[in-house]
């Protein structure tokens, strides 16, 4: 029951999400009247409050674990898109951005820490993440959709509204969990993240958001497709990250997590290059399974890798990834908005497939020096990287180490 309740928030939270998010873009070009720049600015402001959010709250989780912190950032966020109709100006905008909005961003990591610790280190919470990921991008199937009959049927008001009530629904389902249990203390240390690898999944993240910002004004201005056509591409990718997320649940263990990831990094690198060559809707949707098999990979996968690699920090680990998430928002709001100003659309979809690739090399190499360490660490009879976590980790994190069982499970190796 505690898994299902789970997934029924993560759902309704990711529906809600891809309702806002598959226009909010548009919302800002049409309705308030701001330029490129101005949005990636906006989206740049996003990502620095969730990041906050997710760091702080991070730590919280790992002192003491709780349901709270979920439901009361989702329910500050849906309070803040009841009022966004209502708001045309940059500046409040921004404000809105860096408060009420931004820590909506502390959700998803919250309610991803929250399965590990109530599911517990076993089985069940090592594949709670790819299965709520299926939560997910089932979500952003439907969403979109959703969305688009909302926005046709009652404008923007009606868009986020109805957002906000399903967020609303999701922070009731919170409160169906079970308690997590208390915090054992202990003298056992998380194993460290690399830098490589945080960086991979930055650039990653980057791309993702660069290409989300571009593509609906490339898709609408370029191409001359209608703004419908944009939930359509988003519910594709998200109905393909549903059946490949699925996927992944059924890999053995024992299969290489490391070539999965990459192999991950390599679709979503080839979206880019099927999508800046298109000229019309059927290669726009072969991009997006391509896009769709890249983010279910990278998303669901990748945060099973870092709990695995932080293992017993749950929250810290989580955390990590969505910080390293944010960061890729961060970067990319600007660099997405200057560059389109600069260069136009297919460039910087162009730059995107750039970054992409050159985050798969990156990991590639990160995660190739991790492995080798942990090996070596297990064949001498010491805990993987017992000097704690890396300095990068400790960056985005900036917490004290929670404490664990230290169990040889936890500190097993990651392929």
């Amino acid at each position: 029951m505690s898994f299902l309740a789970l997934f029924a928030a993560v759902l309704l939270l990711g529906v809600a999400d891809s309702m806002i998010n598959s226009y909010i873009v548009l919302f800002g070009a049409d309705e308030v009247g701001l330029t490129p720049l101005q949005i990636g600015v906006w989206s740049s402001v996003f990502a620095v409050a969730g990041m906050a959010v997710s760091w702080w709250l991070g730590r919280r989780f790992d002192h003491r674990p709780a349901r709270v912190y979920a439901i009361t950032v989702i329910l500050i966020g849906a309070a803040g898109y009841v009022l966004l109709p209502r708001v045309s100006s940059f500046p409040v905008l921004l404000v809105m951005a860096a408060t009420v909005l931004g820590a909506m961003g502390a959700a998803f990591p919250q309610l991803f820490a929250l399965a590990r610790a109530v599911l517990g280190e076993g089985a069940a919470g090592q594949r709670s993440a790819p299965l709520l990921r299926t939560a997910w991008s089932l979500a952003w199937a439907g969403g979109p959709l959703l969305g688009a009959l909302m926005l046709s049927w009652g404008g923007y008001r009606a868009l986020m509204w109805t957002a906000a009530a399903v967020f609303l629904a999701s922070a009731l389902i919170v409160l169906t969990v079970p308690p997590p249990g208390p915090v054992t203390v202990t003298g056992a240390s998380p194993g460290g993240t690399p830098v490589l690898v945080t960086a991979a999944v930055t650039l990653f993240f980057t791309a993702m958001f660069a290409g989300s910002l571009a593509l609906p004004l490339f898709v609408t201005r370029a191409l001359d497709q209608g703004p419908a056509s944009v939930g359509v591409l988003f519910s594709v990718c998200a109905a393909v990250e549903v059946v490949a997320t699925l996927g992944l649940t059924a890999i053995p263990e024992r299969f290489s997590q490391r070539l999965l990831i990459l192999g991950g990094f390599g679709a979503f690198t080839c979206y880019f290059a099927v999508t800046v060559v298109s000229t019309g809707m059927p290669m726009l949707i072969a991009g997006q399974v391509l896009r769709g098999v890249g983010i279910a990979v990278v998303g669901a996968a990748g945060i099973r890798y870092f709990q695995d690699l932080l293992a017993p920090a749950t929250g810290r680990a989580t955390t990590l990834f969505s910080n390293a998430t944010a960061a890729g928002l961060l970067v990319s709001g600007v660099l997405a908005g200057v560059t389109v100003e600069q260069f136009g659309y297919r460039t910087t979809l162009l730059l995107c497939g750039v970054t992409a690739a050159l985050g798969g090399v990156l990991f590639a190499l990160g995660s190739g020096g991790t492995h080798r360490f942990r090996r070596t660490a297990a064949h001498s009879g010491r805990p993987p990287d017992a000097r704690g976590p890396s300095r990068t980790a400790r960056v985005l994190l900036r917490g004290p180490r929670p404490a664990g069982n230290g169990s040889r499970d936890e500190r097993k190796s990651v392929q």
